[in-house]
């Protein structure tokens, strides 16, 4: 499997504008959930939901396309796609003729569902949804639901992952809470770009110390890591100090290069959340 270091990120880049599907650039997920000791078993649920803004098409008379397109990925499929990557396959799609809006959705189905299974037998499809220009106006901004713990005044010294900060009331009763942040941020492992975003944090069981949280959200700051990564590490951090009963973890990132990433984690099944803008989205 390819390397992230290997990938066009950060590299000067010819930007194709005919299809290739070839510029996809899978990376495993195992090679970042190693380190958390994660195997194959996953204790988790969910999907990365990406939003694509800049996506482009001729028609069957060659007439330019625009949509926006939410993506969903399975957590358990064998790789993440680098973002990039995805960028460039994107853009291949600007001067080819596809017959209709149905065929450009079942050309990215296809071949990103190739590419997050890639090693691996396919168990499950790469959800694609279009938005056409005639309901964009129906695609809403909405902040995270929940309480959230920045308005707390706090000291704050670590800006690299400090699971230590987080504790819970373990011999009290038990709590349903959500709690939110907007002060995520890591960097990208290979270009060190910081990479913004919200948190929200779901759980029912012995209630978070809230202070230790928001520190333990911080200490994000100055890490390296795909948001994939850094959501699994926060899921296992949590259930791990805190004990919860229950658990969901979802960051939305804000976008770059027309791309959006917003991975969702779940010790219990669920419906996915909505893949919903925030206002830094």
């Amino acid at each position: 499997m390819k390397q992230p270091d290997s990938s066009l990120l950060g590299k000067p880049t010819r930007y194709p504008d005919r299809y290739d599907a070839s510029l996809l650039f899978p990376i495993a997920r195992m090679k970042q959930r190693e380190p958390l000791g994660l195997g194959e078993k996953l204790p988790f649920l969910g999907a990365d939901l990406w939003t694509a803004f800049e996506l482009s098409w001729l028609g069957a008379r060659g007439k330019p396309q625009v949509s926006l397109a939410h993506i969903t990925v399975p957590c358990e499929s064998m790789n993440i796609i680098e973002s990039k990557s995805l960028k460039l396959y994107l853009n291949s799609f600007n001067n080819t003729r596809f017959a209709d809006a149905a065929e450009v959705s079942a050309t990215l189905r296809a071949d990103l569902s190739e590419a997050v299974w890639r090693g691996g037998p396919v168990q499950s499809s790469v959800g694609v949804k279009l938005v056409l220009p005639d309901v964009f106006d129906r695609e809403p901004i909405y902040e995270l639901d929940g309480l959230g713990l920045d308005r707390m005044e706090l000291d704050c010294d670590r800006y690299t992952p400090a699971p230590e900060f987080l504790c819970s009331a373990a011999q009290e009763e038990p709590v349903s809470e959500v709690l939110t942040s907007n002060l995520l941020r890591s960097n990208c492992p290979v270009t060190g770009q910081p990479d913004w975003g919200s948190v929200q944090i779901s759980y029912f069981g012995p209630q978070i110390d809230q202070a230790g949280l928001l520190r333990y959200i911080v200490s994000f700051r100055n890490h390296q890591g795909f948001h994939e990564d850094c959501v699994e590490r926060m899921f296992m951090d949590i259930m791990q100090r805190c004990q919860p009963h229950k658990l969901s973890v979802y960051a939305r990132y804000t976008r770059r290069g027309g791309l959006d990433i917003n991975p969702f984690r779940t010790s219990f099944p669920q419906a996915l959340p909505a893949n919903v803008r925030h206002a830094r989205q």
